[in-house]
């Protein structure tokens, strides 16, 4: 049976997802204020504009939507979803702070748990990635952010390229950690030289669908809005994305919005 991605649901993701980085833009490009939740991660009037906009955006989708920012149901309510949008409206925020241009926005279409559909757009590199579970990955490029109609013409689909001929692990450019640092000693004994990429955000994920880097360990907590749109674009490119070290699928929707760690690779040729 096909997945219930509607063929119109497309270009009301993608435009989702664009608009929301056109109000990241302009509040990235000013002096901006950042307050702390409870948890002590950050939070910018960026997080909450661009999940106003992608909520109305997606609005007429009748999809139920978890959203880092918006209000969580509970687990009783969102046990009954077979269908769920999951949305990371400003994903890499200390990256946004930082001013280093790798931050995304995030939606994910999950059908049972399983993301049928991602999108994952850096507004700040003029790069949009999106994948649908058996129709591919691709890559768009957006060289006019505030243009008012994106050009979805992908670039190609993914992987674009030859993969590295070293071994490439990407990883965290903020969240290091002793495991990943173990895992990647590991590696050197397996392949020999070792490269190692550090990105932010799910980039990561994207970096592996594009055939940049070939693993992608995270040995650290995520939540589920910073991993589905990502592992969409990446398994829609070939790759997969498994809990670690257990290897047991990284489902969603689940009671526990706190990822395992998990391991993604990049697309075998």
């Amino acid at each position: 049976m096909d997945h219930p991605m509607k063929p119109e649901w497309l270009p009301i993701a993608l435009n989702a997802a664009h608009k929301a980085g056109v109000a990241i833009m302009k509040i990235y490009a000013q002096p901006f204020e950042v307050e702390y939740k409870e948890d002590h991660s950050p939070l910018t009037l960026a997080d909450r504009e661009a999940d106003a906009i992608i909520s109305q955006w997606l609005e007429p989708t009748m999809i139920p939507i978890l959203s880092e920012e918006g209000a969580k149901e509970n687990y009783e309510t969102r046990k009954n979803w077979t269908l769920c949008w999951i949305v990371d409206p400003l994903d890499g925020t200390k990256e946004f702070i930082k001013k280093n241009g790798e931050f995304t926005v995030n939606i994910a279409l999950v059908e049972n748990g399983i993301p049928v559909f991602g999108v994952v757009y850096a507004p700040a590199l003029g790069v949009m990635y999106y994948g649908e579970k058996g129709k591919g990955a691709y890559k768009v490029i957006i060289p006019d952010l505030f243009a008012s109609n994106i050009d979805l013409h992908p670039v190609g689909s993914l992987p674009t390229q030859e993969f590295p001929k070293t071994f490439t692990i990407v990883g965290s450019r903020s969240h290091a950690s002793p495991e990943v640092n173990a895992y990647v000693e590991e590696q050197k004994k397996k392949h020999g030289e070792v490269d190692f990429v550090a990105s932010g955000s799910s980039l990561k994920f994207c970096l592996l669908a594009e055939g940049k880097a070939h693993v992608y360990p995270r040995f650290a907590p995520t939540m589920e809005w910073d991993t589905a749109a990502g592992q969409a674009v990446l398994e829609a490119a070939g790759g997969t994305v498994v809990e670690w070290p257990s290897e047991n699928p990284l489902v969603y929707n689940r009671k526990e919005l706190l990822n395992t760690w998990f391991l993604a690779e990049a697309p075998m040729k």
